[in-house]
């Protein structure tokens, strides 16, 4: 039998078939790999459905023979990984899942660590597009008395080789929300959606408990969506209580996406009121709760606990550094080589591609997590994208690289060359850092998954970017920063590469009045504000961009000092150029021309073209700019 099938093999086609759109109209090919290489063919109009389906019928094929030479029958295989073949793109339900006979990877041994460990309330951070979702709705599923006798949820997964906990399924009253929709508009417009989620959490309990009797019935009712902040503080509160009383257990607490209101809040300059209402909510859901039996909190950030948790004594948090749930989300090593052999991706080139691309998360001890956002897009497209940066705004890490200074920026830019940077990190938040320590923007764009740990330390750790998805998206945050200056900002860049002075000097001054604010600048030098750090930093930030064309060495020696920034051309027919930044001096110049000239005589006697010359570069390749700063007002003189 194995014979024929490895012949039956053989003679059908082994690659897949894509889709690129060419002039808004979109084509089939068809690619494999051959002698390592990858090959694509066109296919005409009537060869696409024969050609899926001889597809389709290898991979048919290959699993066969792969179960009968492991001695296992198809579906048994199928299960022990997921339920299934077809994958699906947003469906965060668990019961869903199964019953639909969707693509799921077993994760449901979450289920035995969390009820095992002592802690009442465990909240566990991870980026976003990581199955926190999933994990909670899986969780409710299994202990809900709403699902009471839903035992074919959980038949065949691993947690059901464990009789112990077969007869936990279905048996406590448990409550489930969600404050990840809590996005946009100001503090009373986030306040007014919280109410509505809680008020929607008393509609479940009601519906759930149709033997409550009138008064306590009457008395829950109050909390509706114009309930006060008091009433809504206490609302889980009152809600646990009640489901005790009623089903004489203590309740399970479900909460997704806590943190989203507070990173909402900081961009919209609301904290101080936004953890004035939260703090009491939390206080009275998972500190003074008498009914509460456990507790389950997801988010990206782990918040400080004198900003928000300063009083649950009784909170395991559990960051990306630790060592609890380290395999419960993304998808392992393991996971993703069944996925892809399962999917007819199995080829060594393919593997190392998703290695490059989704690759690189670090949870505690496990060293390579993959992004199952990605990793599904991925097997579902057949293309290589970059699929989870998109899947959100990044508003806050853009927000926060937006006011980097210098030092920022600088090693901002050394980790989209690729190089790794020692920083200081702490798993604990704390937003009102953000301004004045990178400690915590690094911890933040840690948590977030945008940089790995690449060593144990829990204070110091040296950090790379953590994949090619994310190479590929940070020089779009850096755009980001110049957003408002629009065409402006395109057309200084191509300004700068042309020699073309006069422009250079007209849309710096138009990005400037856009994107410059006076607290950024300062007034005047001083050594504690160093506003020119921040003009420094901005400039290397617009420069980025051009990373692939040009090599971006920033505050290096050269000749006998520091230069500002130097470009080194990666082509021969680029020029090289030497940027010099400085702040009007009130006291001793008169305007910015004499500021500039500075820049420019400083640049010469310091000899900042001496590394220029040493890589071979001519001197008429060479281009020196001076740039002066005075508030929102730039002038730029140049040489070469």
């Amino acid at each position: 039998m194995a014979e024929q099938l490895r012949l039956q093999i053989e003679a059908l086609p082994q690659g897949y078939i894509s889709h690129k759109k060419i002039n808004g109209r979109e084509y089939a090919y068809y690619q494999w790999t051959e002698a390592g290489k990858l090959r694509s063919r066109y296919l005409k109009k009537g060869e696409r459905e024969a050609v899926e389906a001889a597809i389709g019928e290898r991979r048919r094929l290959q699993e066969i023979l792969r179960s009968h030479q492991l001695g296992l029958r198809l579906e048994a295989y199928a299960g022990q990984l997921s339920i299934g073949y077809r994958m699906a793109v947003g469906i965060q339900d668990y019961d869903r899942l199964i019953e639909r006979h969707l693509f799921y990877v077993d994760k449901t041994l979450l289920i035995r660590e969390w009820w095992d460990s002592e802690n009442q309330v465990t909240l566990i951070t991870r980026p976003r597009r990581f199955g926190k979702t999933l994990a909670l709705s899986m969780i409710k599923c299994f202990f809900s008395e709403a699902y009471a006798g839903r035992s074919d949820l959980f038949e065949g997964k691993r947690i059901w080789q464990y009789p112990e906990y077969q007869s936990l399924q279905g048996r406590w009253p448990v409550i489930s929300l969600s404050f990840g929709g809590i996005k946009g508009g100001d503090f009373a417009v986030m306040k007014a959606m919280i109410k509505h989620v809680l008020a929607e959490a008393v509609q479940n309990v009601l519906a759930c408990v149709p033997e409550m009797n009138e008064t306590d019935r009457s008395f829950l009712e109050r909390f509706d969506f114009s309930m006060s902040d008091d009433m809504a503080q206490m609302t889980l509160h009152y809600l646990s209580f009640y489901l005790q009383r009623y089903r004489s257990r203590a309740v399970i607490l479900l909460l997704d996406e806590y943190d989203t209101p507070l990173q909402e809040a900081w961009l919209a300059g609301c904290w101080d009121e936004m953890m004035a209402f939260m703090r009491p909510l939390f206080h009275f859901s998972f500190k003074n709760n008498a009914c509460l039996e456990k507790a389950l909190i997801t988010g990206i950030t782990r918040i400080s606990r004198e900003s928000l948790f300063s009083d649950l004594n009784n909170l395991d948090a559990v960051g990306i550094l630790s060592e609890s749930y380290e395999d419960c989300f993304g998808f392992t090593e393991q996971e993703v080589t069944q996925i892809l052999r399962q999917q007819g991706l199995a080829d060594e080139e393919t593997r190392q591609q998703v290695r490059r691309w989704y690759d690189g998360f670090c949870f505690g001890r496990t060293r390579s997590i993959y992004n199952p956002w990605s990793i599904i897009h991925f097997v579902r497209s057949r293309q290589f994208d970059a699929y989870w940066v998109n899947t959100s705004s990044n508003a806050l890490v853009a927000d926060l690289l937006s006011h980097g200074d210098l030092r920022l920026m600088d090693s901002l830019e050394r980790l989209i060359r690729g190089e790794r940077i020692r920083v200081q990190i702490s798993e604990e938040i704390s937003f009102r850092d953000f301004e004045r320590s990178e400690e915590a923007v690094w911890s933040l764009l840690l948590a977030a998954g945008y940089l790995k740990a690449e060593s144990a330390d829990r204070k110091w750790q040296c950090v790379s970017l953590t994949n090619l998805e994310v190479q590929l998206m940070m020089p779009g945050l850096v755009r980001r920063w110049f957003a408002g200056a629009g065409a402006s900002y395109n057309r200084f860049v191509t300004a700068l590469l042309s020699g073309d002075l006069a422009s250079m000097n007209g849309y710096m001054n138009e990005i400037a009045l856009t994107c410059f604010s006076s607290f950024d600048t300062g007034v005047s030098p001083s050594e504690t504000s160093q506003p020119e750090r921040f003009y420094h930093g901005f400039v290397l930030g617009m420069l980025v961009e051009l990373r692939d064309r040009y090599e971006l060495r920033s505050n290096r020696e050269s000749g006998y000092g520091r230069y500002d920034v130097v470009m080194i051309p990666r082509e021969e027919e680029l020029p090289a150029c030497i940027l010099e930044f400085k702040v009007q001096s009130r006291e001793t110049e008169k305007d910015l021309t004499e500021t500039a000239a500075a820049a420019l005589r400083q640049i010469r006697e310091k000899k900042y073209d001496a590394e220029l010359a040493d890589r071979g570069i001519a001197p008429d390749r060479i281009r020196r700019y001076g740039l002066a700063f005075r508030g929102k007002q730039v002038l730029i003189l140049g040489e070469g």
